[in-house]
């Protein structure tokens, strides 16, 4: 087929190919009232002219984690015009500058200079604005691991959660939403206590919950009777065993773009085959962007094993190339099974690191892939 009968062909089979995107807001969210309550919990007490309570939102890549955030900020600032909802994806904005620049701009209504502005100045602005105002601030920071470096995240912290000693009555809270179980022990002690957040934890979707989600979305992105039913079913397996949802989003829109280019008004089993043969490592990648080289180097070697470890055989080797402990690497194996890049299997014989089977949840090739 050309290229132009691919790129200018009148028929589409989307109804919408907004829902496919991985930043969209679906108007049905489900499956997450209990993680929606404890964030309400959380801001409830904004309602009552005191401090929110800040939280940690804790869960695997696509659990929604985003998309609560997201819908939170739109009820809250739907029904009281005194707060100040700061969303920031911290994969853009990984600087002390750049972070109060995007508060700036949520709490004064235009961007900061971008050069000539010192930092405590920056501050300053956005304090004053604040306790003029009457304005209460809760900043979610999505990502946080992104951000450069610990001292960073400390600073970023204590600067906000702390403004209220500077300037009564100013009301500020902290939600950090992030995939790393360790981010609490990087925090200093002093930015920790008062800090103190409330735990909401996204657990992984269930098959069934996989399922409506993605059905949802293919009754509002698609024409009807676009997709069969065996054929979601095995997308929605695919995704189950990715463990990421975007998996399944991004596969229906691929997949729904290959038969529009092949001039099929259906989706077939080998558009669908095509489509995760093209996305077999976008999980990867993405859970993969977010490692340590630390955590990188242990992925590295577990690939080039092409094999079940033991724990303590691959301790030996992680500790000649890196020179951490023990108690690192074990909480580095943790972090990778969280995010589900490998799966610890307990056999029961030997000692606790001889009785640890470490297996990779990928192939060595779709490591590769991912240029190591």
């Amino acid at each position: 087929m050309e290229i132009e009968n691919i790129l200018f062909a009148g028929e589409t089979l989307f109804k919408n190919l907004n829902v496919f995107d991985l930043d969209y807001l679906p108007s049905n969210y489900n499956f997450r009232e209990d993680q929606m309550e404890g964030l309400a919990i959380a801001i409830r007490p904004i309602f009552k002219n005191s401090r929110p309570i800040n939280a940690v939102i804790l869960g695997q890549c696509a659990t929604g984690k985003t998309t609560a955030i997201k819908k939170i900020f739109e009820i809250v600032e739907g029904n009281k015009d005194d707060v100040v909802c700061c969303y920031i994806n911290c994969q853009l904005h990984n600087t002390l500058y750049g972070i109060f620049s995007k508060i700036h701009k949520e709490v004064v209504g235009i961007e900061p200079p971008v050069s000539g502005l010192s930092l405590t100045k920056l501050y300053q602005i956005i304090a004053e604005q604040l306790k003029k105002k009457k304005l209460s601030l809760i900043v979610a920071f999505d990502d946080i691991n992104y951000l450069l470096n610990e001292v960073d995240v400390n600073k970023i912290f204590y600067d906000l959660l702390r403004v209220n000693e500077e300037y009564d009555d100013v009301k500020t809270g902290v939600f950090a939403i992030l995939s790393d179980i360790e981010f609490r022990f990087k925090l200093e002690k002093n930015v920790d206590t008062v800090f103190s957040p409330h735990e909401i934890l996204f657990p992984p979707y269930s098959y069934n919950e996989i399922y409506d989600i993605l059905l949802d979305r293919v009754n509002s992105g698609f024409y009807t009777n676009v997709i069969s039913d065996e054929l979601l079913d095995d997308i929605t397996n695919h995704t189950y065993e990715s463990g990421d949802l975007r998996v399944g989003i991004n596969l229906l829109k691929v997949a729904g773009n290959i038969a529009e280019s092949n001039g099929s008004r259906y989706i077939e089993d080998e558009h669908v085959d095509e489509a995760i043969a093209k996305n077999i490592s976008f999980n990867l990648k993405q859970s993969l962007k977010s490692l340590s080289e630390d955590e990188m180097e242990l992925i590295r070697l577990i690939a080039r094993e092409d094999k079940v470890l033991n724990a303590k055989n691959l301790f030996d080797d992680f500790n000649k190339k890196t020179g951490l402990k023990y108690h690192k690497f074990n909480s580095i194996l943790d972090k990778l099974e969280f995010l589900r890049l490998i799966d610890i299997k307990f056999t029961g014989k030997g000692t606790r690191g001889n009785s640890r089977q470490i297996i990779l949840r990928f192939s060595v090739e779709d490591i590769n892939k991912c240029h190591l």
